[in-house]
């Protein structure tokens, strides 16, 4: 089962793993104030498609690739029904879905890098 998410095309300070995977969708969006990027004016959202067996990989190049200068303000991720990746500078996790254990270690290690809680709203306990 292919896993899906988004990228943030500013996030990345290498943009060829863009070329290697398959985008979905792609929107424009204007940065507001309550998005703690003053850095940047808007960002360029990739939906993406990851086959299952290329998700590690794919998941490891899009971790060497976030932008080091603004490293502690971006994750990506992508999931699927059973598993859900998200990627920090040089750090992946993979989370089983079922499991809220799994996310809070992910909450705690994303808030000890400076990111709002509230732009950590990829557990499925969050509304």
């Amino acid at each position: 089962m292919p896993f899906r998410g988004v990228i943030i095309e500013e996030s990345l300070a290498n943009k060829d793993v863009l070329g290697k995977i398959k985008i979905l969708n792609t929107e424009v969006e204007a940065v507001t104030e309550e998005h703690h990027t003053p850095h940047l004016k808007q960002w360029t959202l990739h939906t993406i498609e990851v086959p299952e067996e290329e998700a590690p990989k794919i998941a490891e190049q899009i971790s060497h690739s976030l932008d080091p200068e603004h490293c502690g303000s971006w994750y990506a991720d992508f999931k699927n029904n059973t598993h859900h990746y998200i990627i920090f500078k040089d750090m992946v996790f993979k989370v089983n879905r079922n499991n809220k254990a799994e996310y809070d270690e992910v909450t705690k290690y994303g808030i000890s890098l400076g990111i709002p809680a509230h732009q950590l709203d990829f557990s499925p306990d969050i509304k």
